[in-house]
């Protein structure tokens, strides 16, 4: 068992730094939020969550990415969730983004209904890739990593 030794000296009232009170990714402005434009022009707001820190998710669109050096956001999967279990959710985002070497999850959350969801999907898709059924593959983003 340790002791401690404790000097009952009046030591200074420390005070709060509110600077060190929020740290990480989801306090910083320029990467809480991303916008991702589909084929029709229209801009949709997601949510930035790293592969790894992504809480369950209900369902919603997202965007499985890859952010380099220089800051730049390079779309790999664009899909929807399926479960009404959000863990489940959860890893399956996982396992694909680490298969396809993502390291951030953009998820919207707008889209109420499984319809929304499908046409906000599919408007990113074009938009992205040119064609709906376009999509990176494993060996073509290792290569330009």
């Amino acid at each position: 068992m340790a002791a401690r030794i404790l000097s009952l000296a009046r030591v200074p009232e420390r005070r709060p730094n509110p600077a060190a009170a929020c740290a990480g990714p989801a306090c910083e402005p320029d990467v809480s939020f991303h916008f991702w434009r589909g084929a029709s022009g229209r801009r949709y707001i997601h949510s930035v969550y790293s592969l790894i820190e992504c809480p369950p998710l209900p369902k919603a669109c997202f965007v499985l990415a890859r952010r380099d050096e220089q800051g730049h956001h390079h779309a790999l999967h664009i899909g929807c969730s399926q479960s009404d279990a959000p863990t489940l959710n959860l890893a399956y985002i996982r396992q694909r983004g680490a298969f396809l070497g993502a390291n951030e999850v953009h998820v919207h959350f707008l889209a109420n209904a499984d319809e929304q969801r499908q046409l906000v999907a599919c408007d990113l898709r074009a938009g992205q890739y040119g064609e709906l059924g376009a999509e990176p593959s494993r060996a073509t983003h290792a290569a330009t990593a």
